[in-house]
């Protein structure tokens, strides 16, 4: 048999853990969680130590997911419940936008790549990109605006080329 308390003060935060990750609702984490123990109280005599954590985990996951059924088969589907992302069509245009944008990243020398990468998509100021490339803050600057400039001029001047702040 297993010391409850121990079993609870070892577990219980990893089981909220796991419930917080599958349903994103600390809520429901911590209604799932308590359950979870309840149903292991009860078996208590049937648990065994070595499998114990597998146990409390099968638990917790089946738990969640009844209480994903029945929430949907009380809710029914309702516009609430509609895919949020874009559809086919907007995904396929942001793919041909990114691998344009990709494309036009490759046709750059490698010290502008790294500049307008450094700046857009690692969000760098300019003193740690003239740092991280041994260059003063003004030429890092120079470098950073001449590599978005020949990247709109290689992407045909498009506002959107699918890298992070290079909308300027």
């Amino acid at each position: 048999m297993l010391d409850f308390d121990t079993l609870y003060r070892e577990y219980a935060p990893r089981v909220h853990r796991f419930v917080l990750g599958l349903s994103g609702d600390a809520a429901v984490a911590e209604d799932v969680t308590a359950e979870t123990f309840v149903r292991v109280w009860a078996t208590r005599d049937r648990v065994r130590h070595d499998t114990v954590r597998a146990f409390l985990f099968t638990i917790a996951r089946n738990l969640w997911l009844q209480g994903i059924r029945s929430r949907w088969r009380q809710h029914g589907l309702g516009t609430e419940d509609a895919d949020p992302r874009p559809g086919p069509d907007v995904q396929a245009a942001d793919r041909v936008n990114l691998d344009r944008a990709l494309a036009a990243l490759a046709q750059l020398e490698p010290f502008d790549r790294a500049a307008i990468l450094m700046r857009a998509q690692e969000e760098l100021s300019y003193e740690e990109i003239a740092q991280s490339m041994n260059i003063s803050v003004s030429a890092a600057k120079v470098r950073e605006h001449r590599a978005r400039k020949r990247l709109k001029q290689l992407t045909g001047g498009s506002k959107s080329t699918g890298v992070p702040g290079s909308e300027s």
